[in-house]
């Protein structure tokens, strides 16, 4: 059940808004407290009126709002929740989502919040599988957003099939599922992400070619599964998932201090690219062209081996650290030997050959190499492998079996 728990309901614009009556009622008996946050277009469909009389709280819709700022403020509104859910959750307030928008008091809060977000979808079939709602609807995914449907059935439009919202009911069963204390409840663990990047000079840097999508999704997954995840990660080109603790680094040098300093873990997972090399003396102005054609000599130093580091600590070693091995050929072989020599328990191997379009792109095919076997995961998207990976390392957490 609910008791205790309070839920920011965001009720977007569309037919199916008239289900979030009954979802408050619906939670509300079930012991939750809601706040219900209506947009513009969600104003058009249910009046703050007859939800602020089911919820018996008020009704938030202004974000310039002077008393409503001064009283509380859309900050502490977003953060005084411990699931804030969107239902119905429209093409629109996806796309915002998604895409990091922020022009209305419903975006902001959803951007501002460190809880977990769950939406239920809601829309016309054609929008629902139009390729850019299933391009938010991934990116969401990968931050770390839950979702409660959308399922086939009738639209008001008279069309049928996929993009018809949840019953209250069963909405009503995900953010139990979302607010359930998970396996890896009261667990830490780390995770590094993204490249690095080693300057050469202050416009130029050593990096690789690491999109940071398989970092992001392991740690939204392990969030999702109730761990405590401090997420560092260098410049990647997706963002970190919500409600995590998030520290940002460049170089290889800072991610080593920034994994030092965050722990002890329960678990650390080394998805990062990390440059194995920097320039050793870094040119702190712009190396230009002299007219001669001579390349500009650099002399290299190798980078700390962060994987190695913490695998090797004598004292406040994770019980579980994962690596990951990025091969372009013999990756099981490659990938075996990298485990030994850095005296890590498991190592994630994928071929990122330019053919697989593995590395920078949505999906993984990966090996995962313990010290007794070899398991071959078929290829699949990079959130499903990050589940898999997650509840992999809850169950060896819980069993307390390493390797």
């Amino acid at each position: 059940m609910l008791a205790g728990k309070r839920i920011l309901l965001i009720i977007g614009g569309g037919v199916a808004a008239f289900k979030s009556l009954t979802l408050i009622r619906t939670l509300r008996e079930r012991g939750a407290s809601v706040v219900p946050v209506l947009t513009p277009a969600g104003q058009e469909f249910v009046t703050p009126l007859s939800a602020a009389a089911l919820a018996a709280q008020k009704v938030y819709t202004e974000l310039f709002d002077l008393t409503d700022e001064a009283e509380m403020g859309h900050i502490e509104l977003s953060r005084d929740a411990d699931l804030v859910v969107v239902a119905p959750a429209t093409a629109d307030l996806l796309a915002k989502m998604a895409n990091g928008h922020a022009n209305d008091l419903a975006s902001t809060l959803l951007m501002a919040t460190d809880k977990r977000v769950l939406v239920a979808p809601a829309m016309n079939v054609r929008m629902w599988e139009h390729p850019a709602t299933q391009r938010n609807v991934a990116t969401l995914k990968t931050d770390g957003v839950l979702f409660a449907g959308p399922v086939d059935g009738a639209m008001a439009c008279g069309e049928f099939g996929p993009g018809r919202m949840l019953e209250p009911d069963e909405i009503a069963v995900a953010i139990e599922d979302a607010l359930a204390e998970g396996p890896l409840k009261g667990r830490h663990v780390l995770v590094t992400s993204g490249p690095t990047h080693e300057p050469i000079d202050p416009v130029r840097f050593i990096a690789n070619r690491s999109s940071g999508a398989q970092g992001t999704a392991i740690a939204a997954a392990l969030s999702a599964l109730g761990a405590q995840v401090t997420f560092v990660t260098g410049p990647a080109d997706v963002p970190p998932p919500a409600g995590l603790k998030v520290v940002r680094v460049e170089t290889a040098q800072e991610m080593l201090e920034a994994v030092q300093h965050a722990l002890p873990a329960d678990a650390a997972v080394f998805a990062a690219a990390v440059a194995d090399w920097r320039v050793a003396t870094a040119s702190v102005k712009k190396i230009k062209k002299d007219g001669t054609g001579a390349l500009p000599s650099l002399e290299f130093a190798e980078n700390p081996d962060i994987l190695a580091t913490v695998s090797q600590m004598a004292t406040g070693r994770p019980g579980l650290v994962v690596g990951f091995a990025a091969e372009t050929d013999d990756v099981i072989e490659n990938a075996t030997a990298k485990r030994a020599r850095k005296g890590c328990d498991w190592i994630v191997a994928n071929d990122v050959s330019p053919e697989t379009g593995i590395m920078g792109g949505s999906e993984n095919a990966v090996h995962l190499v313990r010290a007794d076997a070899v398991e071959d995961w078929p290829r699949m998207s990079k959130t499903e492998v990050a589940r898999k990976l997650a509840a992999r390392i809850a169950v060896a957490l819980n069993d307390g079996a390493g390797a």
